[in-house]
């Protein structure tokens, strides 16, 4: 799998999430290791989801998680907190608006 395909895969995951009960502005960046590795970001702003090829430098959450890892999470084989529980994604920066975007955001 391509690097655009991730991030086209990560984009259908969320195109329809709701995320209007998150109120403040949230910056993740997410680096894929492995098949297809590039960096991406997920925004959210004003109840808003953004999915953008691009590095995020004033980020407020920085993931690092191999590419297979993503298709997982994508296929909801298991969820981001479980992933980080686990190990198999790695997690650095402000653990209460990560937390934030895992109990608010609703993905259908």
């Amino acid at each position: 799998m391509t690097y655009m395909d991730l991030v086209d895969k990560v984009r259908g995951v969320f195109e329809n999430a709701d995320a209007r009960k998150v109120l403040e502005h949230v910056a993740i960046q997410v680096n894929i290791t492995g098949e297809g590795e590039g960096i991406f970001y997920v925004e959210i702003a004003e109840r808003h989801i953004c999915v953008e090829p691009y590095d995020y430098y004033d980020r407020d959450c920085l993931l690092i998680v191999p590419s297979s890892v993503v298709v997982d999470l994508c296929e909801k084989k298991y969820t981001l907190k479980s992933a980080i529980a686990k190990g198999l994604v790695q997690f650095y920066g402000d653990e209460r608006k990560m937390n934030l975007c895992l109990s608010k955001v609703k993905v259908r």
